[in-house]
C-alpha cells in the first residue's frame, strides 16, 4: 500500500480513475459484488490521496481538495449507472408522458459542488428528474416513486466507513428534510424562485450547485435556472442573513471556545462574506458566478470589489483555516468537533506539529500556531464587520 501511494500522483486524471473503476466493477457478476468493488476502489483511492497529503508537505490544499472532489465525482457517476441498472431490471426505464426517456441529474452542493472537499468531507447533492410519467417495465411505477427509490439506493450504495467520510448529504433540496429525496425539474424551479418558498439562506446555498452526473442537458438547465434565481439582481436580504449568523454564534459556539467553523473569524465568516458579495454583485459580473470560493475571491479582486491586498490576506486566511480544520480532523479522526483544544494542552501541541509547526521546542511551535490563528481570524472578522456590520 505504501509503495503504491508513492508511485501515483496526487491528482489522477478523471479518465484514468473511470477506467480503473470500470475495470474493477465490470468484473463483478452481482449487484452486491459491484457495490463492494466500487467501495473497495473508493477506500483505496482515498487512502492514496490522504497519504500523499499527510506525508508529503509539498501537496497544497487546493490540489488535495481537487483530488478528493474528482474522486467523489467518479464514484457518484459510476454508482448512478449501477443503481439505475438495478432498478430498470425491476421496473423498466422511466418515461415522460410523451413516452420519451425521463432524464435524471445529480448536482453537487457545498464543498463537493465547489470542488473544495477536504479530509473526511461528506458529499452534498441535489437529485433532479425530468418530470411525471411511468416506467416501461411489466411492473410499472410512477416516475416520482422510481426516482425516490433510485435516490434511496444511491444513499446506501456509497458506504461511509466513518461518519462524514464520503457520506451522502441530501439536505439541500426543496423543503429540506421534509421533502422528497428526488424532485422534478418544475418543482425545483417553483421552489427556488422569487415567488417560491426558498429561504434566503437556501438562495445563498445554491451558489455552490454544479452538475456532476446523469443527464447533462437537465443538469445544465438546473444550473441556468439557478443563475436566473441566485443572480437575478433581486435585493439580498442582508439583515436576515446577519441575523442567521448571530443565531449560529449563539447556538453553535461555546463561550471562551474557538470553533474553527462557526466562531467569528472562522471559515464560515470568509465563505459567507464572499457569498454575500457574489449575491450582491453577481448579476452585473458573470465572473462571480462560480461555486469555488477562491475563484470567486479572485473575481471579486479583479472586479475591484475587494482591494487586492485585502483579498490576498483573505486568501491566506482561508487556506490557513482550511488547513487547520483538516489537521484537527486528522488528529481527532472525525468531522464533528471543530473546537480548538486549549493552547496549553498536549492535543494543541500535537495539532501544531500535524500542520507543520515542527520546531525542536514543541511548546514554541504551539505558541507560534496560536499567534497565527489569532491574526488570521481577527483579519477575517474585521473584514466581515467593516463590509457588512457587526454580528
Amino acid at each position: 500500500m505504501l509503495t503504491e501511494y508513492r508511485k501515483a500522483p496526487l491528482i489522477k486524471p478523471q479518465a484514468a480513475l473511470r477506467k480503473e473503476l470500470d475495470k474493477l466493477v465490470d468484473k463483478a457478476k452481482t449487484d452486491e459484488a459491484r457495490k463492494e468493488a466500487l467501495n473497495r476502489f473508493k477506500d483505496r483511492e482515498l487512502f492514496r490521496i490522504d497519504m500523499k497529503h499527510i506525508v508529503e508537505p509539498s501537496t497544497s490544499l487546493p490540489d488535495f481538495s481537487l483530488a478528493i472532489s474528482q474522486l467523489a465525482e467518479v464514484i457518484v457517476e459510476r454508482s448512478l449507472v449501477d443503481c439505475q441498472a438495478k432498478l430498470n431490471k425491476l421496473y423498466g426505464a422511466p418515461k415522460l408522458a410523451n413516452k420519451k426517456p425521463c432524464p435524471f441529474a445529480i448536482l453537487g452542493a457545498g464543498k463537493f459542488g465547489g470542488r473544495e472537499m477536504g479530509y473526511a468531507s461528506d458529499i452534498e447533492v441535489l437529485f433532479v428528474y425530468g418530470g411525471p410519467g411511468r416506467t416501461s417495465g411489466k411492473q410499472p411505477i410512477e416516475n416520482s416513486e422510481y426516482f425516490e427509490r433510485l435516490a434511496q439506493e444511491l444513499l446506501q450504495w456509497i458506504e461511509a466507513k466513518q461518519e462524514g467520510i464520503f457520506h451522502i448529504d441530501v439536505r439541500l433540496r426543496p423543503h429540506g428534510g421534509k421533502g422528497s429525496l428526488a424532485n422534478a425539474f418544475d418543482e425545483v424551479c417553483k421552489y427556488y424562485s422569487a415567488d417560491g418558498l426558498a429561504a434566503p439562506f437556501e438562495r445563498q446555498a445554491l451558489i455552490k450547485l454544479r452538475h456532476i452526473a446523469g443527464d447533462t442537458g437537465l443538469g445544465k438547465k438546473v444550473e441556468a435556472h439557478r443563475d436566473s434565481f441566485v443572480y437575478s439582481g433581486a435585493t439580498w436580504d442582508l439583515a436576515t442573513a446577519l441575523d442567521l449568523r448571530r443565531q449560529q454564534l449563539a447556538q453553535l459556539v461555546e463561550a471562551r471556545k474557538v470553533n474553527l467553523k462557526h466562531s467569528q473569524g472562522g471559515i464560515v465568516t470568509i465563505e459567507y462574506a464572499i457569498q454575500y458579495l457574489q449575491l450582491m454583485h453577481g448579476h452585473k459580473d458573470p465572473r462571480l458566478r462560480t461555486p469555488n470560493t477562491l475563484q470567486a475571491l479572485a473575481a471579486l479582486i479583479e472586479g475591484g470589489i475587494i482591494p487586492r491586498t485585502t483579498g490576498e490576506d483573505l486568501r491566506k486566511a482561508y487556506l490557513f483555516i482550511r488547513m487547520l480544520i483538516d489537521g484537527l480532523r486528522m488528529v481527532r479522526g472525525n468531522t464533528k468537533d471543530l473546537v480548538l483544544p486549549p493552547p496549553d494542552s498536549d492535543e494543541f501541541i500535537f495539532l501544531a506539529r500535524r500542520v507543520g509547526y515542527t520546531t525542536d521546542d514543541w511548546q514554541a511551535g504551539a505558541r507560534h500556531l496560536q499567534t497565527d490563528i489569532e491574526q488570521h481570524m481577527k483579519l477575517t472578522r474585521d473584514f466581515f464587520e467593516r463590509t457588512f456590520g457587526k454580528v
